[in-house]
């Protein structure tokens, strides 16, 4: 499906395609950081007594971080959690249909998120709310949560053109 559904697409879905891999990639390279980072931190700790200060303020933000990240490939490789005891039995139009609802719902949350998102973007930056020990400004942290926001729209669109695609097909 996923070769069907590249073959002769516009360059800008394409585009879009790729860039929504890399972040999710991206998103995996910042786990490894973390996982480093979190080693890194204990290791010095029982060695030197002497661990990473803020370690656990900088794994809180970048979870939240990669978490994002993945949400835009989840949605465009159908990776999300489903309900398939309901679509067992059910033709390839009802499925499509059902393809095309999700879509339009996971939308519909995506730009909420994001608008929701950048408001508090907006409030950090105003307060200029920081982490208790190293100090780092939070509003940050809602740059790469934006990024993969609009992502993850960008990914809704693309499944709803897939998934509006296949209600129309005629096999």
């Amino acid at each position: 499906m996923a070769g069907e559904a590249r073959h002769g697409e516009a360059g800008i879905i394409r585009f879009a395609r790729h860039a929504i891999e890399y972040w999710a990639l991206l998103g995996g390279i910042v786990l490894l950081g973390i996982a480093v980072m979190s080693t890194w931190s204990a290791t010095s700790g029982v060695l030197f007594g002497k661990p990473l200060p803020g370690d656990f303020e900088m794994v809180e933000v970048l979870v939240a971080v990669a978490a994002f990240a993945f949400l835009p490939y989840c949605q465009l490789t159908d990776a999300n959690v489903t309900a398939d005891i309901f679509t067992a039995r059910a033709g390839r139009r009802t499925i499509a249909v059902f393809g095309l609802i999700a879509s339009l719902v996971a939308l519909g949350f995506a730009l909420l998120l994001l608008w929701r998102m950048y408001a508090g973007l907006l409030d950090y930056r105003q307060y200029v709310e920081t982490t208790a020990i190293l100090r780092f400004p939070i509003w940050m942290a809602y740059i790469p949560a934006l990024i993969s926001l609009a992502l993850l729209t960008v990914a809704c669109l693309i499944t709803l053109k897939d998934a509006a695609r296949d209600v129309v097909r005629r096999d």
